[in-house]
């Protein structure tokens, strides 16, 4: 079903990042623009969502160029249910920026490039050829790069550098995935691509392409072992932008591997997945353990995400229909879990002169800001899934699927790992907010940032733990329809 609403998510933030530069001598209209923009491509992701989910998929096709000749934008549950999660936390992250005192939000560049990298990240999810998604995910890759390096943080420029030669390393194995494709098909088109391997053909340099492009999938996730670039980059990040990237930037790669084992390589799918499984289980422990370790509360959630991605890996490795529910309500509750608690740590940060998330350094800062301690309180217990909050509800999925999956062994192993996460969420929720500062916390300032964009996220975390029967249904029918991924084959080609 032709709907141009597709074209908004993508090409409003864009539009509105070549205004913002045309207002680079005007911040506060660059702000303002910047979360209109954001809200504005988050109306049209959800309108989305709700068409996809009534009336089935929706396209689009550029410049009147039919599949598998034309680049065309697709809108299944799974790529709307995803950029619908994608844009609330970038407009979240845009809401965030709003009210920032970082120096770097004073940047001509800044909004421009925000809103480039959420643009670059919802494209990447209602693109339909392969091409198109390299260029999406450049795009994405270029403008969180810069962010980084103009942070504030005197580490952002090398982190940023060491992230654009290892990110290098990804382009490559996409590149060569993209090269192997077209050699194979003559086509880069998904549908097209999955219509001949429907039929159990595996032409040339097929299963080649499949391993070059689960590997570029899995680095841009941080997945063990293409994991270690993630702590350096995302931690020395503006917290708007680090929000955005720990939570749903992430996510594009997981986005990548599902659409692989579901609609193109379904006959392989058994041998990927068993590959997950064992990464999910080392990227539980090693994220756990090394967020139990650092001495970063923003580091501490950069860790973490190793481990939450695991238990989405584990998940997508188990297969069946409950374990891929889980994965998919994990995948969303945990993007609002965690940008909400990296902005809240912002907000604790802000409230030091240095803009210091050390842990020695923030001792007892939140200890007066009764509303952020809160709202902290709230999102380390959803990330640890404590009932009635979200996270909860994801842990619950996950050992459903287990369960389905009867998987005791790595089940038994995921369950006992989630208990870390209740041990460093604790520990630094009482460090920032129950100690006194002593000598060896930062000097203070009298005011910071705002805590009303994570109250909105966490708000978020609270409605779908208690009100969790949306999300799953939405889950729920999502998996049904990538149990048939004709479905999507026949909508690119118009049938």
């Amino acid at each position: 079903m032709e709907n141009p609403l597709l074209l908004g998510p993508i090409f409003i933030p864009l539009a509105a990042a070549v205004l913002g530069l045309a207002l680079s001598r005007y911040n506060r209209a660059q702000r303002a623009l910047g979360v209109v923009a954001g809200g504005l491509a988050w109306v049209c992701s959800l309108i989305l969502l709700a068409q996809a989910l009534d009336q089935g998929v929706q396209t689009y096709t550029m410049g009147g160029w039919t599949a598998p000749f034309g680049i065309i934008l697709v809108a299944d549950r799974l790529a709307a249910l995803f950029a619908a999660m994608s844009t609330t936390v970038v407009g979240g992250g845009l809401l965030y920026a709003y009210h920032c005192h970082d120096k770097v939000i004073n940047r001509p560049a800044f909004i421009s490039l925000f809103l480039t990298m959420g643009a670059g990240l919802v494209g990447c999810l209602y693109t339909g050829d392969l091409f198109t998604l390299f260029v999406f995910l450049e795009l994405m890759v270029i403008a969180s790069v810069l962010l980084v390096a103009i942070s504030d943080n005197p580490l952002g420029l090398e982190a940023a550098i060491k992230y654009l030669f290892i990110s290098a390393m990804g382009t490559l194995f996409l590149l060569l995935g993209v090269a192997a494709m077209y050699a194979t098909f003559g086509t880069l088109n998904m549908a097209d691509i999955a219509r001949v391997l429907a039929t159990g053909e595996r032409p040339f340099l097929a299963t080649e392409a499949a391993v070059m492009l689960l590997c570029a999938f899995l680095l841009k996730s941080a997945v063990f072992p293409f994991h270690f670039w993630q702590p350096d980059f995302h931690t020395t990040a503006p917290t708007p932008v680090h929000a955005v990237l720990s939570s749903v930037v992430v996510k594009v790669g997981v986005y990548g591997v599902i659409r692989m084992l579901t609609l193109l390589f379904t006959e392989e799918a058994a041998a990927i997945q068993n590959i997950l499984i064992v990464l999910g289980l080392i990227g539980i422990f090693f994220g756990s353990l090394g967020a139990l370790r650092t001495y970063d509360a923003k580091r501490m959630l950069a860790y973490s995400t190793f481990g939450q991605i695991g238990f989405i890996l584990v998940a997508i490795g188990w297969g069946n229909p409950a374990a891929l529910v889980g994965a998919l309500v994990y995948a969303v509750n945990h993007s609002f879990i965690k940008s909400s608690l990296l902005m809240l740590t912002g907000v604790v940060s802000s409230r030091t002169q240095t803009k210091t998330a050390r842990l020695t350094e923030i001792a007892g800062v939140g200890k007066h800001l009764a509303l952020t301690n809160a709202l902290y309180l709230l999102g380390g217990l959803a990330l640890a899934g404590v009932p009635p909050l979200n996270g909860f509800i994801s842990k619950l999925a996950l050992v459903r699927g287990g369960i389905a999956a009867e998987s005791w062994a790595v089940l038994g192993l995921a369950v006992g790992a989630g208990m870390i996460t209740l041990l460093y969420m604790t520990r630094t929720w009482q460090l920032m907010f129950q100690r006194k500062p002593d000598e060896t916390t930062a000097p203070l300032k009298d005011y910071g940032d705002s805590p009303y964009a994570p109250l909105l996220l966490v708000g978020l975390c609270v409605v779908f733990g208690i009100y969790a029967a949306p999300l799953l249904e939405v889950a729920a029918l999502t998996v049904s329809e990538l149990a048939q991924p004709e479905i999507y084959i026949n909508a690119v080609f118009g049938r």
